[in-house]
């Protein structure tokens, strides 16, 4: 009874309910990115052929992007709907929901793995692939889609140990699996002489200690709603209800995944190998800092959720104030460093100077106005928060593949801005999605707060 009422978000500090999550998930989200990120730092080192080989890995990211998709849309879709029914005192309808997201991620991952390596070298080559990279994509692809089912329950069902308040614990998933691969990276690549193979088998050999994690704390004493073999028998109209609101951070992975196509293909017709590399740069610079928003607006949204299903509305709009705020704020002092020590990041993953001379530029163009990206974000996460899923899967959609893919076709054409044009396409659609998704929360959902609380 005191680890529920612990939980409970609807008393107390709006803030330090948000807080409480946040810290731990934010700290998640970083490590997190050591997942990804650790094995492109050392890859970008590898002697002799390090370009290359960090080029190549870059052109796996779509395919990567897309299994997160599928973690998200039953992941991300299930937790929300989970906190609602928490806060509905829904128990058993909770339980199915984490349930039944569970066996859709087993069944999705293991579809996409069988797809993913039945279709990898035309894929790859349609990424952007030559054949000079296109070795050490496929080299480190055909182990990491080994580990699929790894990746897809690690990451969707963790959402379900943070959506009961068990922010530290869902820290913990990732941190695991992040130390142990940071320690197995060093000794596959270079102890053993294994250059990408080795990066791929330390990653998903990590991602497994982490799903193992998951799944003994969602099936032990200390979850307050436990996973359970009952729970997991399909439902045609809970599966509907949790894509539906899943389908927001789906379409916004899958769109991220179709961006990265088209800026690698588009960048290796009017730049080559080279700028395929920088844009593998941009991606993972791009990952650590948006880190922390990401961190705080996945602690917003149970506190979201779960005050909304409880009619707090007050409550509800206290945690958008907060969110919005920080997100802002912190943008606003990533832009700067951006702007002041590009070459320092760039230095994280490569040292050819070549790459750095170039890749200066096109960092600067690349994220020109980030700050405006935090609206998008604060209001991506209200609409999924409470249930909104067509104004989150509108946003989502209107960025990315409204705006973002017909500018990176169309803008290198224009007075010769070549692979300038590709870096200028996300500043634009961060200015007017930002902007539009933002203002469409406002209308919508902030004005209904105002009415129902009164």
């Amino acid at each position: 009874m005191k680890t529920q009422q612990k939980k409970d978000f609807g008393q107390g500090s709006i803030a330090a309910n948000i807080l409480r999550l946040a810290v731990p998930m934010t700290l998640a989200q970083l490590i997190n990115v050591l997942y990804n990120v650790i094995d492109r730092i050392y890859i970008g080192h590898i002697p002799h052929t390090s370009t290359e080989a960090l080029t190549g890995i870059g052109l796996t990211l779509p395919i990567i992007t897309i299994i997160t998709a599928f973690a998200n849309l039953f992941g991300m879709g299930g937790a929300p709907l989970f906190s609602m029914s928490r806060g509905a005192r829904e128990t058993e309808r909770a339980q199915k929901i984490m349930g039944n997201s569970f066996t859709m991620l087993l069944l999705s991952g293991t579809v996409l793995a069988i797809l993913c390596f039945v279709f990898k070298h035309p894929l790859l080559y349609l990424f952007g692939a030559s054949d000079v990279t296109y070795p050490y994509a496929d080299a480190y692809l055909r182990i990491y889609l080994l580990g699929t089912l790894f990746v897809m329950t690690s990451l969707g069902m963790n959402n379900f140990i943070n959506a009961q308040g068990f922010g530290i614990t869902g820290m913990l998933t990732v941190s695991i699996g992040a130390v142990l691969n940071l320690i197995l990276d060093p000794i596959f690549i270079f102890g053993l002489h294994m250059g990408v193979q080795g990066a791929a088998l330390a990653t998903i050999i990590s991602q497994c200690v982490s799903s193992i994690w998951v799944f003994h704390f969602l099936i032990g004493q200390k979850a307050i709603i436990k996973l359970t073999r009952k729970s997991m028998t399909l439902q045609p109209s809970l599966i509907k209800e949790i894509t539906a609101l899943g389908m927001a951070g789906f379409i916004m992975a899958i769109t991220n995944g179709s961006v990265q196509i088209i800026c690698n293909a588009t960048l290796q017709k009017y730049g080559g190998d080279l700028y395929v590399g920088i844009m593998t740069v941009i991606n993972s610079v791009r990952e650590i800092i948006t880190m922390p928003v990401n961190g705080m607006t996945s602690g917003a949204q149970p506190v979201m959720s779960f005050n909304y299903g409880a009619q707090k509305y007050d409550r509800v709009k206290s945690a958008i104030k907060f969110t919005t705020l920080f997100c802002i704020l912190f943008s606003l002092a990533a832009w700067a460093l951006l702007f002041f020590f590009p070459r320092f990041f760039i230095h994280l993953f490569n040292s050819d100077p070549e790459l750095l001379e170039k890749g200066v530029p096109a960092m600067h163009l690349y994220f020109f106005g980030i700050f405006m990206m935090a609206l998008q974000f604060a209001g991506q996460s209200t609409f999924t928060a409470l249930g909104k899923y067509r104004h989150a899967v509108f946003f989502s959609l209107f960025r990315k593949a409204i705006i973002v893919i017909p500018l990176t076709l169309w803008l290198p054409t224009i007075a010769n801005l070549g692979t300038n044009g590709v870096f200028l396409a996300e500043p634009i659609s961060n200015f007017v999605g930002g902007t539009a998704c933002f203002v469409t929360m406002i209308f919508t959902v902030w004005r209904k707060l105002e009415k129902s609380d009164k």
